[in-house]
């Protein structure tokens, strides 16, 4: 009697017709009955992934978010009007009473404050405020009072509050008095929350906040000295501030004040956060990119554990297209629950960062759930979990029924189909797309890109090739050394995979700390050659030449440079206003706020050339002119002949472009974007910058002395020590350092996922190599060692692949993107290598210890 199978039903239909999508439903959920091995790497890689970038983008729309709701809080009303220099005339101030709510006026500027027997000194920030600031709430000190009792006059003395900084650099404590310019202060309070400050990213001291009627009496405001005076106003909620700031404009043209409404309240915050979230948001994509070969690995190794359930199907009818279904549907829903879970994740992220930003930027990244930031983690999580499953399950259904028996001793190797492989290419296009279309600027994502790719080729082409060589090759080496490289060069080995993966994750991590070491070798070593010890601001005309006397006479002091200066802002350029200009990114700063200037007969002697156009004569006294620098030129389109006009203190300036100089920013020395024609601002009162120069040998005692002889002969004067400022911005640089390591290191636990994955993947073929090794009379440390001979080869492939990637892509990055000087730095390198071996050899011997704990026996029995 002979029985006939009856075939699955519409084993032959479309996998999209109704019936069949039932069917494949049905078999689908009665799988995922039996359990999900395998997709635990497919997780952890896609949550991992979609975390960091759903993490990144949920902080950075927090912190939008937060600069949105408080805006009135961050800009200290509802417009800020500043002024440098000079504050508003009565006029002005008559108009903004008239057309406000309320005012206040607030006043900035640096000033050195000393301890109150002068041993002590420290460049701060000084905030002086009237007694309606702040017009909204936010302000708060540590100390139970009001900011006008704290800083109220009291016996003739005016108060202060202090950030705790000031307190613990000048050993002292509430009760203490100490000297800002000419007068006498006591500290009465401790800073607690100052909202405003977050429109300063990065500051030269910290805080100090005094009365207007402080400010006078410490004398320091004087004509020409760096000021700045902020006119905050409050106006009714219904009131467009558009339309304000347009009367204001139109009745006041010539002002030269910058104004800042509630929609752009902490622009430098903004700026910055957007800076650092595309880098980040760059790091996680490529994390979820290695992922995605984990997400091979898993469905591979999901799929091949399923070889016998496959097989039962084809033997019965079922079609190519209800196998794929059935297994697409399924990898789909580990994936939904992979993405929810990294969603999670990133939605907390706010919570547990947000205390973080708040001591840094001054703005709480604020918790709420951010569709776009979610929408787009998901977006990315999903279609990189299709582009890297759709390829091992397309070859599990092109594979015959036939071959899919005895698959631990030969393999299957479908290929998918021509129409399977243009969805793969549609969906990676879209993939790109999206990444480009969500960076801002789009350029920044084209190049991540363009690289991506370049890099992922790079380094799956190498890998492929280094297998080749050494399957080829003959290699004359001890039995052991000899079964580990076979093993990388078997037909079903991963090699490349784990190569690419650990291989990029190790790159991304390693491009992160030489791009960092190689600023702060530029800030510790570079740099300080040739830069001054000092710069001296504020020095009025009347006080240059006791300056350059106590300068000069200082021990140790090589060298004192003294130039006039004056702060304006560029109003147009070659006869367009700036409000129309749209620049590059890299020069946007230059139409940003107040530029300093100055005037000079001779050209600079150090710091800069001309190296387009001629200098002016020395008795020069016909229109205008001005140097202007090269590089920032050619950037807005300008050259010899076209005209500049910038506002200064009200006052609007046209010159002409006279020469073009090329300027060394990095010496630190005195230079100006704008140096002008000596006739051009002759009648403006202004001030003096200075720097001065010690010899190599002199010690920091010397270097600190003259700053105390400086500020006790001339109060108004302020020192900033350039060895200060360049440690500020190396721990600004470590902080941002922190941030993007963590991200880096997140890609290094996926590359360690891929690997695991890889391992488990074989896992089978790992026991069926040690039993036979075991049967071949080879003793469990033997086998232990061809194991780590294998990991041992494969970390050293990767870590050279990765040193050379790392060095060109940095190399790149420092020289043509930062334009900074670049150093090869092998130590860093050589932690890559010892990096890249720890990682394999552990990672791949814990993941293979089970192999080495089953029985010969047992297994030789069921074979």
């Amino acid at each position: 009697m002979t029985v006939k199978s009856k075939p699955i039903a519409m084993a032959n239909g479309n996998m999209w017709q109704s019936k069949s999508m039932r069917m494949a439903w049905r078999v689908a959920r009665r799988e995922c009955r039996s359990g999900t091995r395998g997709f635990k790497i497919f997780v952890m890689c896609l949550m991992l992934g979609v975390a960091s970038i759903a993490a990144v983008g949920s902080v950075s729309e927090g912190i939008k978010t937060a600069i949105d709701n408080d805006g009135r809080l961050l800009l200290g009303g509802d417009v800020d009007i500043r002024l440098t220099h000079s504050p508003a005339t009565k006029k002005q101030l008559v108009w903004l009473k008239q057309n406000s709510l309320s005012l206040s006026q607030v006043v900035q500027m640096r000033v050195m404050t000393q301890s109150l027997d002068k041993t002590q000194n420290i460049l701060a920030e000084l905030k002086a405020v009237d007694e309606f600031y702040p017009l909204f709430g936010g302000f708060r000190l540590k100390d139970p009072k009001s900011l006008a009792t704290a800083l109220s006059s009291k016996t003739g003395i005016y108060g202060v509050a202090v950030e705790q900084q000031v307190l613990n650099k000048l050993s002292l404590h509430l009760g203490d008095k100490i000297w800002i310019g000419a007068k006498k202060f006591v500290i009465r309070a401790i800073i607690d929350r100052e909202p405003d400050r977050s429109a300063q990213v990065f500051r030269l001291g910290p805080r100090i906040i005094i009365s207007m009627g402080g400010l006078r009496a410490t004398g320091l405001v004087k004509p020409g000295s760096l000021v700045r005076f902020h006119y905050r106003v409050g106006l009714d909620e219904k009131s467009p501030h558009k339309d304000w700031v347009r009367r204001l404009n139109a009745k006041f043209p010539k002002a030269g004040w910058r104004i800042q409404t509630i929609e752009n309240a902490a622009p430098n915050v903004q700026r910055f956060t957007e800076r650092v979230a595309l880098f980040l948001n760059l790091v996680g994509l490529t994390t979820l990119l290695i992922g995605g070969i984990g997400i091979a690995i898993g469905v591979r190794s999901f799929v091949e554990s399923r070889f016998t359930t496959v097989a039962t199907l084809k033997s019965l009818g079922a079609s190519g297209n209800l196998i794929f279904a059935v297994y697409l549907i399924q990898t789909l829903a580990i994936a939904t629950i992979a993405t929810i879970a990294g969603l999670a994740l990133g939605i907390a992220s706010p919570l547990i960062i947000g205390p973080f930003l708040e001591e840094y930027l001054g703005v709480f990244s604020a918790f709420g759930i951010y569709p776009n930031a979610l929408l787009k983690a998901a977006i990315f999580g999903f279609l990189t979990s299709l582009i890297f499953s759709v390829w091992p399950l397309a070859r599990a259904r092109e594979v015959a029924a036939s071959s899919l028996f005895r698959y631990a001793i030969h393999p299957p190797n479908g290929r998918p189909t021509a129409g399977i492989i243009i969805s793969l290419i549609l969906l990676s296009a879209i993939l790109a797309l999206i990444a480009i279309i969500t960076a801002e600027p789009m350029s920044a994502g084209l190049w991540f890109v363009l690289g991506t790719l370049f890099v992922l080729s790079a380094f799956y082409f190498l890998a492929k090739v280094l297998v080749m060589l050494l399957r080829r090759l003959k290699l004359r080496t001890k039995p052991i050394s000899t079964v580990a490289l076979n093993n990388l060069c078997r037909p079903d080995a991963q090699t490349p995979s784990v190569i690419l993966a650990l291989g990029m994750s190790l790159s991304v991590i390693t491009v992160i700390v030489l791009i960092e070491e190689n600023i702060r070798l530029q800030i510790d070593n570079t740099i300080p050659k040739a830069a001054p010890a000092y710069y001296f601001i504020d020095i009025q005309s009347s006080q240059k030449n006791e300056f350059v006397e106590i300068a000069k006479n200082h021990p140790s002091v090589s060298k004192v440079n003294k130039v006039p200066m004056l702060r304006g802002r560029i109003i147009k350029l070659a006869g367009v206003p700036v409000q129309s200009i749209k620049p590059p990114p890299e020069v946007a700063w230059v139409l940003r706020g107040d530029r300093g200037i100055t005037w000079s007969e001779y050209p600079p002697e150090e710091g800069s050339a001309v190296v387009k156009g001629t200098w002016w004569p020395v008795d020069y006294a016909g229109p205008p002119l001005v140097s202007f620098d090269k590089a920032k030129a050619e950037a807005f389109g300008l050259d010899i002949g076209d005209t500049i006009t910038i506002n200064l203190l009200g006052i609007p300036l046209t010159a002409r472009i006279a020469n073009l100089r090329d300027i060394n920013w990095n010496s630190l020395s005195i230079n100006f974007l704008m140096i002008f024609s000596p006739n051009a601002v002759k009648e403006i009162p202004l001030s003096y910058v200075a720097t001065a120069y010690f010899l190599p040998d002199a010690s920091e005692f010397e270097e600190l002395t003259l700053a105390k002889k400086i500020t006790q002969a001339l109060p108004n004067v302020s020192a900033i020590r350039v060895k200060d400022v360049l440690a500020d911005i190396k721990n600004m640089i470590g902080d941002i350092g922190v941030a993007v390591r963590v991200i880096g290191m997140i890609t290094v636990c996926v590359s360690v996922l891929v690997l695991s994955g890889a391992i488990a993947a074989n896992h089978n073929r790992r026991i069926y190599e040690a039993v036979i090794l075991k049967v071949l009379g080879a003793s469990r440390l033997q086998v232990v060692r061809i194991f780590a001979f294998e990991f041992f080869f494969l970390g050293l492939i990767t870590a050279a692949l990765s040193a050379l990637v790392a060095t060109g892509v940095s190399w790149g990055i420092v020289v043509h993107v930062m334009r900074a000087d670049w150093t090869f730095l092998p130590g860093t390198l050589f932690i890559t290598l010892l990096s890249s071996l720890t990682l394999t050899i552990t990672g791949g011997l814990l993941a293979t210890w089970l192999a080495l704990n089953e029985k010969s026996t047992t297994y030789l029995r069921n074979e």
